[in-house]
This record gives C-alpha cells, sequence and structure tokens, in this order.
C-alpha cells in the first residue's frame, strides 16, 4: 500500500519529515518498506513548449522538432513519437538529463541530424508500464497547457511527493487505506481529523430501484448494495486524478473507473461500475458459479469456472468475479452514457481461495481478505456516486438497491484503568486512559471505573480486552512501557540428557572432518526404501508439491548422497557430510508414523586434503569404521560396541559392510554403497554409516574412568598366530581378554598377513599385549604365566597354531 505524504498533510499538520513519519508508522502502527519519490535520481527533465516539427530528410519515423525549453533559442530534438504536436507541453529530457534506469541523456546525431535531447514518455522518466494510461503508452505524454517551459516537470506530475511503503499485516487491514491511516496517526500525533466523506445529494429524479434489481446470497456477501448513475460523459479523468492514483499505484483508466479506485484508495471500500446498458435484464445476482461457467475479466484472461468461484451474473451469466475483478464485456468505456455503481462485502476466506484458484490477486481481493468496513459500505457508494456526477458529468438516481444487508453495530468492550496498568506494567489513571481512547476515536462510558468502549466501525480488528490492550500500548508508546523483570524465582536452563548428546554428537563428528548437512525430510518412495536394516510402511503425503518429495523418508543416507552428487557435480571431489535428524517409519496400526531421531556420514574421496609433506589418501571402509568408532567412544559406549559383517542391505557393498550392534541389538551400519547405487546418484566411491539415536542416548554409558599413571615399568609381549580365514580378530581378543590375568592393560594387532608362505585358507595375525602392575614392578614369571595361559586356551577353544 502506496500512501502519499502531501495527501497525509491535506488533512494534519504533520512536521515530521517523510522519513521520520515512516519510521513513526512502523513503530506504532504497521511496517514500513521504503519512502521514497518518484523523482529521486532524476534531473535535467523540464517543460518543453513544441514549436513546430519537420520530418526527417532520411527516416520517414522521425521528426525534427524545435523545442521551448524556457532558454534564449528553442532545442532541436529528434523525436520518433507518432503523437508530436505543435503547442503542447512535453517532458524535454536535456542533454545532461537522468532518466528512468539511470540514464544519461547526452547530445547526439539522429541519421545526421543533431539532436540535444529526448522528448519523453512516462515511462522512460521512471513510472512503471503497468500505470502508464492507455492513451499514452505508445507516445510522448503532454503536460497541461499553462506549464511553464523550462520548468522541471516534477510538480506537475506529483513526482516529488514521498511515497510510503506500507507492508500491511492480515489484521490491520483498515490501513490499506487513507482515511484508516489518518485515524491512526491522528490519534499517534494527538491531532483532530477533519475527515470529509460525505456524499454529494443525488441530482437524478428517478429512483435506482427502477433501473435495477438485486440478490445476494447472505453467506457469500453478507452486504451487497448498487447505485445507478445515468448520462454519464466518460473521458480521461483530470490530472489531479491521476497523480492521486499514481501515487497509489494504480493505472488511470477513465474518470469513471479512476473515482472507483480513487474511492477504494481514499476509504478503503473496493467498488465496481457496470455500463448499465450493456447488462442483459435489469437484474444482478451474487452466485455460486455453474461448473462450464466462463468469464473474460478486465484483464482480457479467459476463466473456467467452478463451484469455487463466486460470480456477480446478469440474466445471460456471469459479469464479474465477486470481489476479485470485473468482467470484460459489461466494462465502462468512452461509449458508456448509464452506469451501475456496486459496493459489497465479500466473505473473505471464499474471496481468498478464489484468488489463489484463479491466480488473480487484485487490489479489491487484498481488501476484501483482510476485511473492510462494513459500517461504511453504503456511504463509500453514495461518495463515489457523487463524484461521478462531478467529473463525469452525471445524475445520481435517488436512493440504493440492496440485494442483502448486513446489520453493523460499533462494538463495545469492557475493561479498567487496574486491568490495563496490571498487563502493561504502567501507572496510567483513569483520566489518561480515556484520553488515549478518544484520541483512537473510541467513545467511553466510565461506570465507577468500569470503562464502556465503544469502539467504531472502522477498527474491525479489535474485538476483545486485549486489543483494547495494544491500542493504549502503542499510543501511549512501546518506549515509554517501563522495563521489568518477573519477580518470580528462575531457574537456569540446561540441556536435557539427550539434547546434550546431540550437541556432543555435532561437535564430535565436525571434529573429524564432517560437515554438518541438512536435507530434506520428504522424498521419493524409492528413496525411502533405501539403506533400511528394517522394513518399514512409507508415509505418503496426501498433496505432494512435487514427486520428488511425496513421501517422508525413513533413512538420512539417501538425502546425504543427493549432498555429495550435488557438490560433485560441480567439481568438488572430497565431500565430507553427517546429518542428525529424524526418519518416520510407518505402520498400518499407526495413524501417524513413529518418528525416531538418527545420525548418519558419508564421505567421499579424502578426509585431508594433500600438502606439501603429505599425500591425500582416500577414505577406505576401515578409515570409516575407525571414524565411527571414535564418535561411539566419545558417547562411553565402545566397549558395548561390535561389529559384524553382513550383505544383507542390498544398497550397500556386500564384502565391505558391517552391521553395528549395541550388545546383541542392530542399531545401524557402516561400509561402502554399492557401486551400482553409486552410479544412480552419480557419485563416485563413498563409505557412509547410519545410527539410531536415539538407542545411543537409552543406552548404558561406561563412564570413563580416570586413573593415574603407573610409577612400575610395563612388559610387552608379541604373538603371531596362524587362524583359519572364517576366525575373526574379535573372537581372538575376546579369548585374550578373559584369560590374560588382571594386568593385561591393552590388545592391538599390529600385522595381518595372508600371502606366500600361508597355507589356502590361513592368515597371519600378530597381537602386541602389553601388561603392567600399578602397585609394584611386575614379574617376568607373571607374564610367562598368563601368555601361557593365553596360548592354551587359543590352541583349544580356536584351533589356533601359534607361531
Amino acid at each position: 500500500m502506496l500512501l502519499s505524504y502531501n495527501w497525509i498533510k491535506e488533512y494534519l499538520d504533520i512536521e515530521l519529515s517523510p522519513e521520520d513519519l515512516g519510521e513513526k508508522i512502523e513503530r506504532t502502527s504497521v511496517e514500513v518498506d521504503s519512502v521514497k519519490k518518484r523523482s529521486d535520481g532524476l534531473k535535467k527533465l523540464v517543460v518543453g513548449k513544441i514549436l513546430s516539427f519537420e520530418k526527417h530528410p532520411d527516416a520517414s519515423h522521425l521528426n525534427i522538432c524545435q523545442v521551448d525549453v524556457g532558454e534564449e533559442e528553442p532545442q532541436q530534438i529528434v523525436c520518433g513519437a507518432p503523437n508530436v504536436e505543435v503547442g503542447k507541453n512535453a517532458i524535454a529530457a536535456l542533454p545532461g538529463a537522468r532518466v528512468g534506469g539511470n540514464i544519461k541523456i547526452k547530445k547526439a546525431k539522429m541519421r545526421g541530424v543533431q539532436s540535444n535531447g529526448m522528448l519523453c514518455g512516462l515511462d522512460e522518466i521512471g513510472f512503471d508500464k503497468d500505470l502508464v494510461p492507455d492513451e499514452w503508452k505508445d507516445g510522448i505524454y503532454f503536460l497541461p497547457d499553462n506549464a511553464e517551459p523550462g520548468k522541471e516537470v516534477f510538480d506537475y506530475l506529483g513526482m516529488n511527493d514521498s511515497l510510503i511503503d506500507l507492508d500491511v499485516t492480515p489484521n490491520r487491514g483498515d490501513m490499506l487505506s487513507l482515511r484508516g491511516a489518518l485515524y491512526d496517526l491522528a490519534a499517534v500525533f494527538n491531532q483532530k481529523l477533519e475527515f470529509d466523506e460525505t456524499p454529494e445529494a443525488e441530482l437524478g429524479t428517478d429512483k435506482t430501484s427502477l433501473d435495477i434489481s438485486a440478490n445476494a446470497d447472505a453467506s457469500l456477501a453478507p452486504a451487497y448494495h448498487l447505485k445507478v448513475v445515468k448520462d454519464v460523459v466518460v473521458e480521461p479523468s483530470p490530472l489531479w486524478l491521476q497523480i492521486k492514483l499514481w501515487n497509489a499505484g494504480i493505472k488511470p483508466i477513465n474518470n469513471v473507473v479512476d473515482i472507483t479506485n480513487l474511492v477504494m484508495t481514499k476509504l478503503g471500500q473496493p467498488l465496481h461500475a457496470y455500463d448499465l446498458d450493456k447488462l442483459t435484464g435489469n437484474h444482478l445476482e451474487v452466485r455460486r458459479a455453474v461448473a462450464g461457467e466462463k468469464i473474460k475479466t478486465l484483464d482480457e484472461s479467459e476463466h473456467e469456472l467452478n463451484d469455487v468461484d463466486i460470480v456477480i451474473a446478469d440474466e445471460k451469466g456471469p459479469v464479474a468475479l465477486a470481489g476479485l475483478m470485473g468482467g470484460y464485456d459489461t466494462r465502462v468505456t468512452t461509449e458508456t452514457k448509464n452506469i451501475v455503481i456496486e459496493a459489497a462485502d465479500f466473505e473473505s476466506v471464499s474471496t481468498r481461495k478464489m484468488a489463489q484458484k484463479e491466480l488473480l490477486h487484485t487490489d479489491a481481493s487484498q481488501r476484501f481478505e483482510r476485511g473492510i468496513d462494513k459500517g461504511n459500505v453504503v456511504n463509500a457508494l453514495n461518495y463515489a456516486a457523487g463524484l461521478v456526477q462531478k467529473e463525469a458529468h452525471g445524475q445520481a438516481s435517488l436512493g440504493v438497491v440492496s440485494g442483502s444487508e448486513e446489520v453493523i453495530n460499533p462494538r463495545q468492550i469492557e475493561i479498567t484503568a487496574k486491568r490495563i496498568n496490571h498487563v502493561l506494567g504502567t501507572s496510567l489513571s483513569e483520566t489518561e486512559v480515556v484520553a488515549i481512547f478518544n484520541r483512537l476515536g473510541f467513545q467511553v462510558e466510565n461506570n465507577n471505573g468500569e470503562l464502556l468502549v465503544t469502539v467504531p466501525t472502522r477498527c474491525w480488528d479489535i474485538n476483545i480486552q486485549a486489543d483494547l490492550l495494544e491500542e493504549v500500548a502503542r499510543i501511549y508508546g512501546y518506549d515509554n512501557i517501563p522495563s521489568t523483570l518477573p519477580v518470580t524465582g528462575t531457574t537456569e536452563g540446561i540441556f536435557t540428557n539427550k539434547q546434550a548428546i546431540i550437541q556432543k554428537s555435532r561437535r564430535v563428528l565436525m571434529g573429524e572432518g564432517l560437515s554438518h548437512a541438512i536435507s530434506y525430510s520428504l522424498t521419493t518412495a524409492e528413496k525411502a526404501q533405501m539403506f533400511n536394516v528394517h522394513q518399514h510402511d512409507e508415509t505418503k503425503l496426501q498433496w505432494p508439491m512435487t514427486t520428488d518429495h511425496s513421501v517422508l523418508r525413513m533413512n538420512l543416507i539417501s538425502g546425504l548422497l543427493d549432498d555429495i552428487s550435488y557438490n560433485q557435480a560441480r567439481g568438488v571431489e572430497n565431500v565430507p557430510f553427517f546429518e542428525q535428524g529424524r526418519v518416520f517409519f510407518g505402520s498400518d496400526e499407526q495413524v501417524r508414523p513413529t518418528e525416531v531421531e538418527h545420525i548418519a556420514g558419508a564421505v567421499s574421496g579424502s578426509l585431508v586434503a594433500s600438502t606439501w609433506n603429505q599425500a591425500a589418501k582416500k577414505v577406505d571402509f576401515y578409515a570409516m569404521k575407525g571414524l565411527v568408532n571414535n564418535y561411539l567412544d566419545s558417547l562411553s559406549l565402545a566397549d558395548a560396541i561390535s561389529y559384524e559383517a553382513t550383505a544383507e542391505i542390498k544398497e550397500m557393498h556386500p564384502g565391505r559392510t558391517a552391521l553395528i550392534k549395541l550388545g546383541e541389538e542392530v542399531i545401524g551400519f557402516v561400509g561402502q554403497i554399492h557401486p551400482l547405487i553409486a552410479k544412480q546418484f552419480k557419485i563416485k566411491e563413498t563409505y557412509v554409516f547410519e545410527l539410531d539415536l536415539d538407542k545411543l542416548v537409552a543406552a548404558k554409558k561406561s563412564e570413563q574412568q580416570y586413573q593415574t599413571v603407573s610409577q612400575y615399568p610395563s612388559i610387552s609381549r608379541d604373538l603371531a598366530l596362524l587362524v583359519d580365514e572364517e576366525i575373526t580378530s574379535d573372537q581372538i581378543e575376546a579369548v585374550i581378554e578373559k584369560r590374560g590375568g588382571a594386568y593385561l592393560k591393552s590388545i592391538r594387532l599390529f600385522d595381518v598377513y595372508d600371502g606366500e608362505h600361508v597355507a589356502a585358507g590361513k592368515k597371519s595375525l600378530a597381537y602386541s599385549l602389553t601388561f603392567e602392575n600399578a602397585k609394584e614392578t611386575l614379574q617376568d614369571e607373571v607374564v610367562n604365566k598368563a601368555i601361557e595361559k593365553i596360548t592354551k586356551f587359543l590352541e583349544n577353544d580356536l584351533q589356533i597354531e601359534i607361531r
């Protein structure tokens, strides 16, 4: 909503600059997007009177004009506009001028003829093309005949007026009009507003009801009124009216249509004018459209309708889309002699649905969606009819025809000054509170401290006590309300155990070199079913916006692979990502899916870039497993975790994938993406893991125990074993740990060999065992006995050969 600073000053004594006024509005009423003038950035645009012109000798479409620009000698300007006319005042851009788009005008030769400037159309000096009246869209613009040559054009076109662009919220529909803004500002500045909106008396003798009748479904249009104006002369509007519309962001059409738009801008009531003689029959009806009906609207678009749409129809069919736009066939043109002006209150929800369906969001629909002053509908209709009488020389018929009429009474709300002070933390007296309400134009009846506030219909957003509290706060001034702290005791905010683990997980994985990614929770059905250790039902959206986002995800890895694909397609080779978020498992028994917190990682390429002393090394299965193990160790869970090779997850490489088990329960997996899946995602070799974070949070932790470093030396012994290929290192380490005694401190596998001199089906493993006694020096005999016991059980339990 563009609000004219000069129009405001016609009614209120404003001493603030436009910029300061915009800031005041933002602090007390609604947000302000900008404050600017159309003349900003423009210069050397003056009135130029065309003294004569002749055709260019080498270009028949060009005219060589002699133009009076207020200097001693006329300036020669070559112009290609088709409407050049002697004696008319045009917009002349002199050499050095800045026009729209920050274009600089220079002296130039046009087909060999000198041109000292440019004659301009409105769009060439910065007006939006959508605001240029049709009669000027293909040529230069003529200023008033009394314009003084050489004088800047800005004042003639209202371009020096500051326009305050309001970002009106849905609850402040009253600010979509000059009237609403003026009442609000009058309260803010504590000024008395004299706002004249009294309609002029009808000049006609006939009653409107003789020319037209109406019927409206009250559920669609609680108020619907018509008024006939006869013998109008339709022509371009006077310049003052066009300027008012330009500065409100509305294109001038003709004097009748422009008056309806002026009343909408001034009073907030959308209106529409029909050509009475183009209506079939003398009856208009507000109803639901019938499926298959069609209408061509004023923007010359064809609309096929259904029962979502609400139309105004004559006996032949729809003539307007209610609350959106009128029909093309009944529009007001220069041939129109008799008009019907329509003023209504169309139901807001229906208007919004229809605007969305038809993709037709207009100034009228914006106001009907947010609400209008229902108590001022008839008055606005009569006000518009009076202006048409004055500017279009018509005669308004007596009275108004009503298809529906809602009785609207001012709302009354009870409140006390004590309640206001209690909520706002102020100490206002009853007199001060009443004064604030009076500034807002509210009537107040004081019954022994109980204030009965009567709210006018123009403030339809005020319904309850809380609304009155807000009005007092903003008019009193938010900056004037004292800052206080609650008197109640406060407690220090802390993370829950789950929140703390989530925060720690993010820190650890980022410390490992992974970047935190966030993927969409919605995916395709195919990707949702990938990487699932256990089978679950998918959860489908009833009305997905796209097929790519139609199902809730059941894994995080597919989203990370999309992210890797996106990066590698743009030349990023090393991509380390992790994501922590929810997955959604559906079932037939549940209406809503079960939400489970997961954490996953995906690495393609190297975690460490090449440097002068170290070459980059691509991530492999063991690096990824080590990363996962380090993460689980940070949660004090590494001792409870085991890994088991698997080929059951079809999207994973069958020889490089392991299940991750917490005790006997599978909580995730780690491994390489299957090459076929990598090809499907268009990514290079990639390793991933995914864990059930909820199970990690719930798991019993073996908290770290801190011990002092022993002052006695340790003893290390190495064991070389020849084992069958199917025996795992975990099995061997379990036997060593169980039989190694109390002084065994660590077991480390340092060599694996299965080449020459090792029999087929066998492999050689070498372990380093460390023994330590923290209380005294450890004797070799004790260690020898432990080694003997370990080798004995390895040979007997696992048939291992000690090398």
